[in-house]
């Protein structure tokens, strides 16, 4: 996602990380927002980067990650609901990966199976290893 999102624009992705930089004004050394009639073209662009940043994270996440996130200001807010999100699920991802490798770690042949059906046993073992694990352990195994 992030490379899909810097070949966009590579400031969506800063807009993403960093929130998106609201137009502000220094008058006398006070600093507040700055009123829409006195927006330049930058300030609507940066403003348009975070609307384009959440226009992509809506299309590329599912139906239940939609409820949570669209009431979010900022593509930055839907980001960092979507991460606590996928930190679960790469828990769920780490207890699948060791329940697979002590799966290929004890593979043996059953008793009245025969090789085909083996064969079928421990392809699928070795393409959910490939699915869900880094490369590098799937060498190592």
């Amino acid at each position: 996602m992030t490379i899909f999102l810097q070949s966009l624009d590579y400031q969506l992705w800063h807009i993403i990380v960093n929130g998106p930089r609201m137009p502000i004004r220094t008058i006398e050394g006070v600093v507040s927002p700055k009123p829409e009639k006195e927006y330049n073209d930058n300030d609507f662009r940066m403003l348009q980067l975070n609307s384009k940043a959440k226009h992509v994270l809506f299309y590329a996440i599912g139906p239940n990650e939609f409820n949570r996130i669209s009431s979010c200001d900022s593509a930055k807010e839907m980001w960092d609901l979507l991460e606590v999100t996928y930190e679960g699920t790469n828990q769920v991802k780490e207890s699948k990966i060791s329940m697979l490798v002590h799966e290929y770690e004890l593979f043996m042949m059953h008793d009245h199976e025969s090789i085909s059906d083996m064969f079928t046993r421990f392809t699928t073992i070795i393409n959910s290893l490939k699915n869900l694990a880094n490369p590098i352990l799937i060498k190592n195994l």
